[in-house]
Formats: C-alpha cells, structure tokens, sequence
C-alpha cells in the first residue's frame, strides 16, 4: 500500500511534478557537496563569456538548502502550479508549459534590463507569478487570511506583497516583479483579446513547435482549431465547418473553467494562507 507522500506526489500533475521533483533534486546536489550554489545562479558573464547555458535554468530550480524553508517554498509551488495545471490548463499541457516558459524569459529580461530588479535566483517570482494569474482568474473564490481578514481572490498577490514588506521592513523586488510578470500574460491572454480593436487575436498563442513537441502523439480538446480550407473535386474551395463547436468552446472556456475551480473550491470557501505566507515572506527577505 502506498504511503501517503506517494500518493500526493502521483497524484501532482506531470509538468509539476517534473518541476518540484527537478527542484528537490538541485538542493539535493547542493546539500551533498556535488555542486555549489554558485555555479546555479544567474551570472550573465558566465553565461555570456563562458558558455554556461545551464544558469538559464538552474537559477529557477534552486530554493536554497534543505530546510523548513525550502520545504514552505515546495508547499506554495505545488499549490499554486498544481491549481493551475489541474484547473485552467486541464489536458493544455503545451499552453502551461508556453506559459512557464514565457514567464521565465519575462523574468530574466526584466532582471537584466531593470538594475533594481536583478535577483540571483528567480525560482520565487516565478511561483509568484503563479499565484497573481490564478488570483485574477478566481474572482469570486473568498480567502482568509490568518483568520483576521477574508478578501477576494484577486487581493491575494497585494495582501501577500503588504505581510511581506511588514515582516521583512524592505520591499520585496522578488514579488513585485512575479506580479509585474503575471500581469503581462495576464492582460494579453485574458483582456486583449476581448477588446475589440484586437480582432480577437491571441498575441501570446502557444507557438505551433511547443504544441509539436508537447502534443505530438495526443488528442488535446483544449487546444483551438482553426478553420481549414479544402478543395473539392469541382476545384472549389469549401470552408471546413466542423470546428464550430470547438470555437464555440474556446470563447466561453475561462468563464466555464471558472466554474469549474469554483464548484471544487465551494466545499471549503475560506482558505488559509498561513504556510504560503510564510513561503512568501521569506523568499523575499
């Protein structure tokens, strides 16, 4: 009979698993002396000059030594990552691997070209960018805070950016850059394209090669198919009209999942945030 940590661990979604298993095993490393926390952070002379490619990764893997700490910030990931993968990018794995990876090359561009925001590591932003996308896409889910202060969802990045400056006296550049990330994704995947100057165009689709590679042998109903056109005997070009239903889907998919990560959130409204507040609080000290 499996224990009760593997079945919480099966039970994790795949491209999360991979990321709190990739990350478990990099403090390991370090722990063990195999390698040293100064070959992982994100050095652009070493990259640049000295080839070392692997810090474009590394430095979102590492969350410091095994400790109560790094166990907090496993705790905050899978929640967050896992409510995203099981909930809005339910059977999408290539979109939520896209948007993983747009948020670290966001990352990374703005902590280069922004001197303020420069951070060594930025496996935190990262997972707080999680947290600021699932946040403005749950507006009726009802938190609680530390049992004193209950909010709307959407409040949850700001209510942790404020405990954060509370506890630390400085302010959390790590947090503020999650958000400013999340935003950006936030804006041109959820509200431009409902504007009407946009044409309804998605200007951050999932490029054709990450959906080749993620969804080459799979039948993925999240993705969205777009109308061909074949040409019949009499050489006539006839419209492929069998993708209506599908269309009809992706226009009213945001407020359906919502829905559905409400009706698994109505069992237990008022959420705790004690852990993941700590997690916050102290990647960003």
């Amino acid at each position: 009979m499996p224990s009760p940590i593997e079945t919480w661990y099966t039970d994790i979604p795949p491209i999360t698993r991979i990321y709190i298993t990739a990350s478990c095993l990099t403090s390991l490393a370090v722990q063990l002396g195999f390698v040293h926390p100064l070959q992982l952070w994100l050095n652009y002379d070493r990259i640049i000059h000295g080839y070392q490619w692997w810090r474009l990764v590394t430095n979102f893997l590492y969350f410091g030594p095994l400790s109560i700490d790094f166990l907090f910030h496993m705790f905050f990931l899978a929640r967050y990552s896992r409510m995203m993968e099981e909930g809005f990018f339910r059977n999408k794995p290539a979109d939520y691997v896209w948007l993983l990876l747009f948020s670290a090359t966001t990352l990374i561009v703005c902590s280069t070209i922004l001197p303020f925001a420069y951070m060594p590591f930025l496996g935190s932003p990262l997972a707080f960018t999680m947290v600021y996308i699932w946040a403005r896409r749950n507006p009726y889910v009802r938190l609680n805070f530390l049992g004193l202060v209950v909010f709307s969802a959407p409040h949850l990045p700001w209510v942790l950016l404020a405990f954060s400056l509370l506890l630390s006296g400085q302010l959390p550049m790590g947090d503020l850059l999650g958000i400013g990330v999340g935003h950006i994704y936030y804006f041109f995947e959820d509200i431009w394209p409902r504007d009407p100057a946009s044409g309804g165009r998605r200007l951050l689709e999932t490029p054709r090669f990450i959906r080749w590679l993620i969804d080459s042998n799979r039948q993925d109903d999240g993705i969205e198919l777009h109308n061909d056109s074949i040409q019949n005997n009499d050489n006539h070009v006839v419209s492929d009209d069998e993708n209506d239903d599908d269309d009809e889907v992706d226009e009213n998919g945001i407020t359906r999942e919502m829905e559905e990560v409400e009706e698994r959130t109505s069992d237990n409204d008022d959420i705790t945030f004690e852990s993941a507040t700590t997690a916050i609080s102290s990647s960003s000290s």
